[in-house]
């Protein structure tokens, strides 16, 4: 999943619905006729976002300028991929020539045979050598290239620093353990007033995605390495289950109201009423600017555990259908818009100050070697924000292990969702056997895929 959205400013962006996709969408011809060659696009930043649609809308238009034989068609909505929706766009030839995707559907894309071979044509990306190997590594198939890496997160733990020191907690010296956790989250839950200790999704697959990452962070694992059978049904998996059950029925750190989303805990912890949550940093400027949190009081630390965290993100595919020129001119557009460190629509860090949009925020690197120090040499340059804040994340990430969301991810997660759910929602929730009977189900999704 992506953690909560695009880049900056807001929570998530767009594709071409279904209504306007016969008109509006797939892949409409290069335009031969009139000497230029045109691609439709997703994934602009809709109106209510003003601030990233014009900054979209004028890197379209400097990227026209500097090539006049390409027209860029751009589509919004919200969000930006629908799962509801995709597979439905895709195979009704609805898509547009540079579509948006998640991680975790390259290889479903692939193997339905909806992606173009970008194989032949890579070596015209300026930039794609100096992209981090594990993401590039995860849009290559049987050794083609299907797709480019855009953004990528890894998941940590956002907490309340007023919160911390009110608690007599030390803000300073965030949760290292998941006993550390909740020990904090106890503490922060006795201040009343509705404060609550720690928050967990449980609903709109949200909550297996969120089991997924803290069995990662206890070592543990959804999948066998072969990617063919379920390993949730584990001490790992049942330490995550009971640590959860026992907040909530125990400790009562987590508050009467579950089947959470997203919306609800940021919600939380914007009004200043939740002690910790499990998140990315992209999740910072949402609280500030749209649930009323404060830069100063909110810190990043990383995932609880020690031993590892669950990456993602998200990047481009081309409909099968675009031809050669499309692939090219949609290739330049991504290396102008997202692929340029210290420019463009990700990277034009300056801009992004001057319009009071955040810089500094601990992203993951998306390069290497020297795009990599000149993209962190102007994002330190034009750092907006307490960078103090998330340094205990950037030290911590260091040793744990990176990992990648598991195969059919929305397929297990909905069933990882009943699972928390149930140890969330019902006090006398038998762990050992919703992890048995998850684990038959996941089985049969991996056999099925």
């Amino acid at each position: 999943m992506r953690s909560t959205g695009f880049r900056r400013t807001f929570a998530a962006l767009s594709v071409c619905s279904l209504a306007l996709a016969v008109s509006a969408c797939g892949s409409g011809g290069d335009d031969s006729a009139s000497g230029k060659t045109r691609i439709t696009v997703n994934c602009m930043p809709p109106k209510s976002a003003k601030v990233d649609r014009q900054f979209f809308e004028q890197d379209i238009a400097s990227f026209e300028k500097a090539n006049p034989d390409i027209d860029v068609v751009a589509h919004d909505a919200f969000p930006c991929q629908d799962p509801k929706t995709f597979d439905a766009k895709l195979a009704g030839g609805q898509m547009e020539d540079v579509f948006y995707t998640y991680f975790t559907d390259a290889r479903h894309v692939v193997d339905i045979n909806q992606a173009a071979d970008l194989t032949p044509y890579v070596k015209e990306l300026k930039s794609y050598s100096t992209i981090q190997q594990q993401l590039r590594d995860i849009y290559t198939v049987d050794g083609k290239i299907y797709g480019i890496p855009r953004t990528g997160y890894s998941m940590g733990l956002i907490y309340n620093k007023a919160l911390f020191e009110k608690a007599g907690l030390d803000p300073d010296q965030p949760p290292a353990t998941w006993d550390d956790l909740r020990a904090a989250a106890k503490k922060i839950a006795a201040l009343g007033n509705g404060t609550i200790g720690y928050a967990d999704y449980s609903a709109q697959n949200q909550g297996g995605w969120h089991f997924t990452a803290e069995l990662y962070s206890r070592g543990g694992d959804v999948v066998s390495a072969e990617g063919k059978k379920a390993t949730v049904d584990t001490p790992e998996g049942r330490a995550v289950l009971q640590n959860l059950h026992d907040m909530r029925w125990t400790d009562d750190s987590m508050g009467s109201k579950q089947l959470l989303v997203i919306n609800d805990v940021q919600q939380m912890m914007g009004s200043g009423k939740l002690g910790m949550y499990l998140s990315a940093p992209d999740n910072i400027p949402i609280l500030v600017k749209e649930k009323g949190g404060s830069y100063k009081d909110l810190a990043l630390a990383p995932m609880p555990g020690g031993e590892g965290t669950l990456i993602g993100g998200d990047g481009y595919m081309f409909n099968k259908k675009a031809s050669p020129e499309q692939i090219r001119a949609g290739l330049k557009w991504l290396d102008h818009m997202f692929l340029t460190p210290g420019d463009g629509f990700q990277g034009d860090y300056a801009r992004a100050k001057k319009n009071d949009a955040p810089v500094g925020l601990p992203e993951p690197r998306l390069f290497t070697g020297a795009a990599d120090a000149k993209d962190q040499q102007v994002k330190k340059a034009n750092a907006n924000v307490p960078v103090e804040n998330y340094q205990a994340f950037l030290d911590g990430n260091q040793s744990l292990d990176m990992k990648i969301e598991p195969p059919s991810a929305q397929q297990i997660y909905s069933v990882l969702d009943g699972v928390v759910s149930a140890v969330l929602t019902k006090k006398d929730a038998d762990i050992d056997q919703l992890l048995k009977d998850a684990s038959g189900k996941i089985d049969g999704i991996l056999a099925r895929g």
